[in-house]
Formats: C-alpha cells, sequence, structure tokens
C-alpha cells in the first residue's frame, strides 16, 4: 500500500497502541468486508517530490528583513514532536516511579514565570494617559462635575476595581496543577499534539531578541485553543502569556478561574461613550496595562476569530487588541514588538457542536463546558496540530505599510452597485475600501491613517495563520462527501480521490496533518465521521460509503469542509465567475451542450472575476492588503491555467465566443500603472487580454470545476436567501435582532432543500456586513446599537430581483 507521504511523520497512524479500542474495533470490523489489497492507487509525491512543504513564511514585500534573519534551510529538516507525549526522558530523575508520574514531574519542571510586579497598581496610576485623567487633561461631557479635588486614595481604588475585571495576579500552584490535568485529559481526547521543531526555533529566536516582547496571534477553532497554547507555550520555554479572552462568553465564575491561570478581560467600562468619565479611565488604565505587560516581555496571546466561527473573519474585539499593542509600540513604550501567527488544526474540535451554530456573545456555563469536555475524553477526537508562522518585526511592518499604504479607493457602494441595477458598468479600475467598525467606539484614539495600518496588521496575520495552518484526513474526508460525493461512494474510489484531493492540498503549499498508509489514514477519518456516514458491505467485495442526510451529519460534515475554502478560494472564485460567463451565454444557444464549445477571452473572464472578488471581504478571501485585488484577480485566473481547467484555445470566426458585454474599462488602467506591488510579468496588456481559453472537457477537470465552485457555494447561496429574505423584512430592528431572525430564516430553508451548509451564523454576520457595504441595509445612528432598515433603493422589488440575479449567476446549478 503507498505512502501518504515520504517525509518526517506529523502523526503515525499505523501505531496501534495509540489508537483507542473503539477505532481498533473499526479498524478489524473493515478488515471482514475483504477488502482488496491490489488497487492501483498513485502515491502522492509531496510538494514536486520533495518533502512537505515549509508553511507559515512571512510576508517578502512588507517584512523582507525578517523573512531572512528568523528562517535557516536546516529547520526544514527537524522534524515534528508530540507535545502531550511525556515520558521519563523529559523529566530530570530516572526509575520505576518516575515512570509512573512522569506528567507530575515534568510540569513541576515547567518554569512558569508569574511573578506580577508588586507596584504594578502605582505604575499605572502614574502613567501618562491615567495622569491627563487626575490633572483634568481629558476633556470631559458636559453634565460631568470637575473632580480635581478627589483624594490619590480614591483614584487608587477606581483604578484597582478596573484592574480587577482586567487580570489577576498567576497563581503558579493552580496553573501547574491545571496543566497536570490538562495533560491527562488531553492525552485521554487525542491522539496526540502535534508541533514542528523548525517552526519552534524559530518562535525560540524571536523570544530571544533583546528588550522586544513577543505577541502571539492566533486563529481560533475551540474555547480549548486558549488553553491548549498556554501549555504549549510553557512546555516549550516561550514564556507565560497573558490570553486575552471575552467578557461576556464566561461567566463570573469562570472569568475568576481563567484569570488566575493568565486570562485578561476587555473590562465593561470601555464599551461605554467615548465622553464618559468611566469610559475614559477604563480605556487609559487598559492601555497603560498592556504597556506594562509587554515592557515587562511578558507574552501576550491574542484570538484574530470569534470562537465557533464558520469562515475566516477578522473579530472585532482582535482589533481592540491590536489597537493596544501598536499604540504600546508608536509611543515608544517598547522600541519593537515580534508578532508570531498561529493556526490550530483539529481532526476534531471538542466543542465542535458549537461551531456556526452559537453566536460568539453567549455564554456558556460552566457545567456546558465540563460536559463538552467529558464527552470529548469518551468519543476520541483523532489529533491536533499546531503551527507558528514566521515571525516579523512590528517595527519593519509599520515603516513598510506606511510607505506602501494609500487612501485612494471607494467604497463597495459606488463601485459594484451600478453594475447590479444595470445603470452603467461597474467601476473596475479602482481598488475597494473596507469598511468596519467606526473609530470613535474604539478603546483607543487612532486616527485613519493608524485605523487602516491596524485593520491591514490583523488581516495579514490572519492570513498568515490560515495559510500555515495544516489539512486534517477529516477536513478532506468531509470536503469530499459534502461537495463529490453526497450520494455514496465506493471506498476504493473514495481512497483515491483522497490521493488526488491530499496531492492538490501540497501543492498548493499547504501542509497536511497525518501520514502514514492511505488505508490506515482513511480508516481514522472514516472513524471520526462514524456518527454522519453509512457502510453497506457489498456482494463484489467493495465497500460503499453514503453520507447521511440527517441535520447533524450534514452540519458536522460542512464545519469540517470549510478548512478545504482558504487551499482553493481563488480557484473558486475564477471557475464562478467562469460559471458565471456561461450562464449569460446560456439563453443564446440552443442546448446546454454547446457550452463545451464556448470560448472564454481572458479580459472578459478576468472582469467577471473582479466583480465577485469586489463583493466578498478581503478576510474571506484572505487577500493580504499588501496585494491589489486586480492582482488577486488575475492570480486567479492563471491558477486555472495551471491547474488545466482553462485550456488555450485558437479563436477561429465560427466558433462562439462569450464576449457578450461591452468592454467595461479602458485598456490601460490609470491605478495600474502606479501599483508598486504589483508584479511586472502579470501587467494588463492587449496581448494577454485577448487570450482565448476552453473549459477542459477532462472528466477530472471537470469533477475539479464542479467541486470548486461548490466550495464557495455556501456564502453565495447564504447571500442569495438574504437577499430574499428582504422581501419580509419588518420595520427598523436592530442588528443583532436582524441576524437573529435571518439566521431562523436560513435555517428553515436549509430544511426544505438539506443545504444545512448555509444554516451558519458566521456566513450569516457575514451577508449582513456585505449588504450594508452595499447599500442595501442603513446603520440608523443610536446611542446604544445601531439600527438597520432597507435603504430606499431596495424597496423596490425589482431591485431585489436584481440584487438576486447577479448573485444567482456565480452559483452552480
Amino acid at each position: 500500500m503507498q505512502s501518504i507521504s515520504r517525509s518526517s511523520t506529523a502523526v503515525g497512524l499505523s501505531d496501534r497502541k495509540a489508537a483507542p479500542k473503539s477505532y481498533a474495533r473499526f479498524s478489524s470490523a473493515m478488515k471482514t468486508l475483504d477488502l482488496d489489497s491490489e488497487w492501483k492507487l498513485g502515491t502522492v509525491v509531496p510538494f514536486l517530490g520533495k518533502c512537505r512543504p515549509f508553511v507559515g513564511y512571512c510576508c517578502q514585500r512588507c517584512t523582507p528583513k525578517s523573512w531572512e534573519f528568523f528562517f535557516h534551510k536546516n529547520m526544514i529538516s527537524l522534524g515534528f514532536c508530540n507535545v502531550i507525549k511525556i515520558s521519563e526522558g523529559n523529566t530530570r530523575f530516572r526509575g520505576w516511579l518516575v515512570r509512573r508520574l512522569c506528567c507530575f514531574f515534568t510540569v513541576c519542571d515547567w518554569k512558569i514565570c508569574a511573578d506580577t510586579p508588586s507596584d504594578l497598581q502605582k505604575r499605572i496610576f502614574h502613567s501618562k494617559r491615567v495622569q491627563d485623567i487626575v490633572c483634568q487633561k481629558v476633556p470631559q461631557s458636559k453634565g460631568d462635575a470637575p473632580e480635581t479635588s478627589m483624594p490619590v486614595p480614591q483614584w487608587m481604588q477606581r483604578i484597582r476595581s478596573i484592574l480587577c475585571q482586567i487580570q489577576s495576579s498567576i497563581s503558579p500552584l493552580l496553573l501547574r496543577l491545571s496543566h497536570w490535568v490538562l495533560l491527562k485529559l488531553l492525552n485521554q481526547m487525542f491522539l496526540g499534539v502535534i508541533i514542528h521543531n523548525g517552526q519552534l526555533e524559530m518562535v525560540r529566536r524571536a523570544a530571544e531578541v533583546p528588550d522586544v516582547p513577543v505577541v502571539f496571534l492566533s486563529t481560533h477553532k475551540s474555547q480549548l485553543d486558549r488553553l491548549l497554547l498556554q501549555l504549549l507555550l510553557i512546555s516549550q520555554g516561550l514564556g507565560t502569556p497573558r490570553v486575552t479572552c471575552e467578557y461576556k462568553t464566561y461567566p463570573s465564575k469562570c472569568r475568576t478561574l481563567l484569570a488566575l491561570l493568565g486570562g485578561v478581560f476587555l473590562p465593561q467600562g470601555v464599551e461605554q461613550a467615548r465622553d464618559s468619565e468611566q469610559g475614559v479611565l477604563s480605556r487609559a488604565v487598559l492601555a497603560s496595562y498592556v504597556e506594562e505587560v509587554l515592557r515587562s516581555r511578558q507574552p501576550l496571546l491574542i484570538f484574530l476569530e470569534e470562537a465557533f466561527a464558520g469562515a475566516p473573519q477578522v473579530s472585532a474585539s482582535s482589533r481592540e487588541w491590536l489597537s493596544l499593542v501598536f499604540s504600546a509600540f508608536h509611543s515608544g513604550t517598547v522600541p519593537d514588538i515580534m508578532i508570531v501567527p498561529i493556526g490550530i488544526s483539529y481532526d476534531v474540535a471538542p466543542d465542535s457542536g458549537y461551531r456556526g451554530k452559537v453566536s460568539p456573545t453567549q455564554t456558556l456555563s460552566l457545567w456546558t463546558s465540563l460536559w463538552t469536555i467529558c464527552r470529548a475524553a469518551c468519543r476520541g477526537l483523532g489529533c491536533v496540530r499546531v503551527d507558528f508562522a514566521q515571525p516579523f518585526s512590528l517595527q519593519e511592518y509599520v515603516a513598510n505599510s506606511l510607505f506602501r499604504q494609500s487612501g485612494s479607493g471607494k467604497c463597495l457602494e459606488e463601485l459594484l452597485l451600478p453594475e447590479i441595477l444595470g445603470k452603467r458598468c461597474s467601476i473596475l479600475d479602482c481598488e475597494k475600501l473596507e469598511q468596519w467598525s467606526p473609530g470613535s467606539k474604539g478603546i483607543i484614539a487612532l486616527n485613519t491613517e493608524q485605523e487602516i495600518l491596524v485593520y491591514n496588521l490583523g488581516l495579514h496575520t490572519l492570513s498568515a495563520g490560515v495559510s500555515c495552518s495544516a489539512i486534517m484526513a477529516v477536513q478532506i474526508m468531509s470536503a469530499l462527501f459534502l461537495h463529490k460525493h453526497k450520494e455514496g461512494v465506493f471506498l476504493s474510489q473514495l481512497m483515491q480521490d483522497f490521493v488526488w484531493l491530499t496531492e492538490e492540498i501540497l501543492l498548493r503549499s499547504y501542509d497536511v496533518g497525518f501520514s502514514g498508509q492511505v488505508r490506515d489514514v482513511v480508516l481514522h477519518a472514516l472513524f471520526l465521521l462514524r456518527h454522519c456516514i453509512s457502510l453497506y458491505h457489498l456482494s463484489l467485495g467493495d465497500v460503499l460509503v453514503v453520507p447521511k442526510k440527517t441535520d447533524e451529519a450534514m452540519t458536522e460534515l460542512s464545519q469540517h469542509s470549510t478548512a478545504l475554502l482558504p487551499v482553493f478560494i481563488q480557484e473558486a472564485v475564477g471557475v464562478c465567475a467562469a460559471n458565471a460567463l456561461l450562464v449569460e451565454l446560456l439563453p443564446y444557444l440552443g442546448s446546454p451542450e454547446q457550452l463545451r464549445d464556448v470560448v472564454l477571452v481572458q479580459e472578459e473572464l478576468h472582469n467577471k472575476t473582479v466583480l465577485l472578488v469586489q463583493l466578498l471581504p478581503r478576510d474571506f478571501l484572505l487577500c493580504q492588503p499588501c496585494q491589489s485585488l486586480y492582482n488577486y484577480c488575475q492570480v486567479a485566473v492563471d491558477k486555472l491555467i495551471q491547474c488545466g481547467l482553462l485550456v488555450a484555445e485558437e479563436m477561429p470566426s465560427d466558433v462562439l465566443v462569450c464576449d457578450t458585454a461591452q468592454k467595461r474599462f479602458t485598456k490601460r488602467l490609470l491605478w495600474k500603472a502606479t501599483d508598486d506591488f504589483a508584479d511586472s510579468d502579470s501587467d494588463y496588456s492587449d496581448e494577454t487580454g485577448n487570450c482565448c481559453f476552453k473549459i477542459s472537457q477532462v472528466e477530472n477537470c471537470s469533477n475539479f470545476f464542479v467541486f470548486l465552485c461548490s466550495l464557495l457555494s455556501p456564502l453565495l447561496k447564504t447571500l442569495e436567501r438574504a437577499t430574499v429574505f428582504l422581501w419580509e423584512m419588518e420595520s427598523p430592528q436592530s442588528e443583532s435582532q436582524y441576524v437573529e431572525k435571518l439566521h431562523c430564516f436560513l435555517a428553515r430553508k436549509a430544511k426544505e432543500d438539506s443545504s444545512f451548509e448555509c444554516a451558519c451564523r458566521t456566513l450569516t454576520t457575514i451577508s449582513v456586513h456585505i449588504y450594508k457595504e452595499l447599500g442595501v441595509l442603513r446603520e440608523a445612528a443610536r446611542q446604544g446599537e445601531p439600527i438597520l432598515h432597507l435603504s430606499e433603493t431596495f424597496r423596490a422589488k425589482e431591485n431585489q430581483e436584481k440584487l438576486e440575479k447577479f448573485i444567482q449567476q456565480f452559483i452552480y446549478s
């Protein structure tokens, strides 16, 4: 049987001693089905025949010096290690008793730097931000009376009250005890927690830079991430990090416990009005506290996404924490900060059942968390992979970003709305300005240039964290079931498709979180998905694997398969644009079979790709801020050519040409000539714009075309149904109420046609955000939560139908 990889193994699934008994029973049951051992499976050649790709390089455009300094080619060959596999060799002692208490001795040997400065409160009081308030240098609201006569003890008491909401002194004893218990639970729940030794060496080099603190920016897949990453960093000697937590997500008892373990929270006062005295003081204390943490070189761990997110999206709270970090650097508190993106991948996350369903602001009780852990420990969840992207200097990033930053651009409403309504062609020669929460509500008062820089920093690190995240076997298998074999597939064919998709992932410089024999890996993934599939033994000697059509099964498969969208996002955008061109031409043809002979003009395909890319958010597309949308679309089209989906075609006069639209922008783009970060070899010219292509009719390419369209269809279908929901929209309502009603509407529609992948809260939130940018929904200013109402333009049913038709063209049916 062929091997998935010839390189160092990330997870050795052939080790039966590490597998749970239930997996052994499942494997032995599969052996009784007389599986054919003579299948001709092609060997996966990872990354052009070499070892698996080393993921997580930092951007050469924004941080070229960091790219050279923190990487050495010898790091690639250092291999992997299992963090939770503790043995006698991890301790300073030897003997029979040590072999049985090795976890206890190992945790006791870990260095925990939990010393909180005894004069922390005094330092914060004497900080410039707080002293400005004490001396009445910060403007007060009109109704507030001056309090210059307030004695110092009262100020200290108020600061102490706010500081207690932010953090607490770390308890070393409690931290060691929790890590010992966590090690036991992790060994019960997972086969292993795998990290790359070469990536650890990069992080150690960054941590050794004198007088420079380290800030870890991580993706967020589970509530377990906080404790898991903290254990990993401490066990590898990378310091005791302060971990950011959501205040509203946890009840008071959980907040107290997490604070003792190193958790930090945004205090409640920061949400108050900017001119309120309590809000000003809370923000000043929080900013001063972050400065003190970084000055003491204590690591800080920030999560870029909301918990249970169903798609890449930079959260509002992470932007607040990033603004605090940037402010500490900008004020000169520290000379530089090392940024380390982190990617986490689970075969099955312990709380995966809540993903895409639970609101990020919903409070999780202590009993719910304990029940989730107990259920996960009994079920067996496969493996975990943690990847560190290459560290980079914030000082270097800021310097290069300010040099490249440009304020030119237009909002989405100006760019795309005329095209949707058919008034005029859309503006394709201009960048889209991303909209986010107004800076007036932020913790730190930043100017527009700084707000853009913080937003771009979050987008850059999210892209790095996602791109370095390994793709797990369960995620590949779920994508095959959901997007290629919904009606079922033979096990022999499933194994071949698994090998094919693994090769496609590796060739795109993404790593996989498994290795070993193909048969073992496939059985491992089927075992973890046993609640979502049915197995039927056929008389032919093969096994029929059929995904269940239940709500729970399809939802779980959808949650796992979303991990593959970042790998193929540009190809998915390109094929959806090609599908839109074919849909435009279909009414002029006699039958759909004639679409095989249609020739696509590269210029028209590029234009259609730009329309779709403008519609979708940058963080969802993982388009880095240093990359223009023009370049992103050009790369998307180029990738379709490289993977064989588009075949070059000479254009004879008697062949139908999909060039029905008018020329939509000038032959020489005005902004293209000044685009500093566009590659010279991708310059747009008449020669390349007039190239013609056909959709490949090879069976594998046709299946791949449909597969890529299906990856992007959940968001596009959500947008389409959100348009239908506009017809049912009632009077103006708060944004949270509107999102909740829209989510219920999508869940009801999903049950009608079994498209449960569209009933995701994250996709619901993204669709609302897109429609706000597009001008479909308007925000009415209010002191509390903003009120949403339908814009005047889209109160007409005709315009709603135009919007629905515009989105439908990109959906493959």
